[in-house]
């Protein structure tokens, strides 16, 4: 559900449920065919709409790394009430647009939403807090809800997070394989996590403007300077991952979205806590 940023010091009014909101009249035409959000690399922001906060006697701790997530709950959608404010990430809603509101998903993030009672599928962008209501694990924009056949009301969903290693790999098209596994002893309508899909592993060489760090004969030491570098800014961790390339683990971070902006951040790091990196250019 939407929500200003004052929530996040924990001063909110009572979210609204979707059953009290509502459509806005003469709908654009041909919504159905609007496309999903398409993921690439957003740095995830350091506090702001990432930070704990509390709703309702709850408190929540936003993700900050680049985990997998996989929750199975009931998806609701948000409409006319909210359209044209401020959402938690400062944004505007579009209700017309492919985003959607999640409790604890990094605000950016990306996320596919299933509906198992017909197989559909969207992919949406996380740019909103909540829904607060005892087992909604996520909110819908009105297309999204629409797409998914979810106008009616509240209904059952899966919501699979889009990690940037996926992103990166250009493998987060098709839904991921093997199937999550679940952790049997999880609380109903609890979030779960995926054993199956390797966070921290090697990534093939991207194209693009990167950062290199280290390059190691083994991957602990590649690991152990991730770990370094991501204490330094938190808010490269997600940049950050390690390629297998010429026989050795190379830490890198990127892509950037030009070789100015990497610059700029190789003097940081250097200037802030003494790391050094090289300019390396893929194509």
């Amino acid at each position: 559900m939407l929500l200003v940023l004052t929530l996040m010091t924990g001063c909110a009014t009572r979210p609204v449920s979707a059953d009290r909101d509502g459509p806005l009249p003469n709908p654009p035409a041909e919504l159905a065919k609007v496309p999903d959000a398409v993921p690439r690399l957003e740095p995830i922001r350091v506090g702001g709409p990432n930070k704990p906060y509390e709703v309702l006697g709850e408190r929540y701790l936003p993700l900050t790394g680049d985990d997998p997530y996989v929750d199975r709950g009931l998806a609701s959608w948000y409409g006319r009430k909210f359209h044209g404010r401020p959402t938690a990430s400062g944004e505007v809603y579009n209700m017309y647009a492919m985003t959607a509101a999640h409790a604890t998903l990094p605000i950016p993030s990306y996320a596919r939403v299933r509906n198992p009672a017909n197989g559909k599928e969207v992919i949406v962008r996380i740019n909103d807090r909540g829904p607060f209501h005892k087992g909604r694990i996520i909110d819908l924009s009105y297309t999204a809800a629409l797409k998914l056949d979810l106008l009616r009301g509240v209904a059952p969903v899966e919501v699979r997070r889009i990690t940037y290693a996926e992103i990166r790999a250009g493998n987060w098209q098709k839904p991921a394989d093997p199937p999550p596994v679940f952790t049997p002893d999880a609380a109903p309508g609890a979030p779960q996590r995926e054993t199956t899909a390797t966070v921290a592993g090697v990534a093939t060489p991207g194209t693009g403007i990167w950062l290199q760090f280290g390059a190691f004969a083994r991957l602990d030491s590649a690991e152990a300077l991730r770990q370094r570098v991501a204490e330094a800014d938190l808010s490269l961790l997600p940049l950050l991952t390690i390629v297998r390339e010429a026989g050795l683990h190379r830490l890198r971070a990127g892509p950037f979205p030009d070789a100015d902006e990497a610059r700029a951040t190789a003097a940081r790091l250097r200037s802030e806590s003494g790391l050094e990196s090289t300019l390396v250019e893929k194509r």
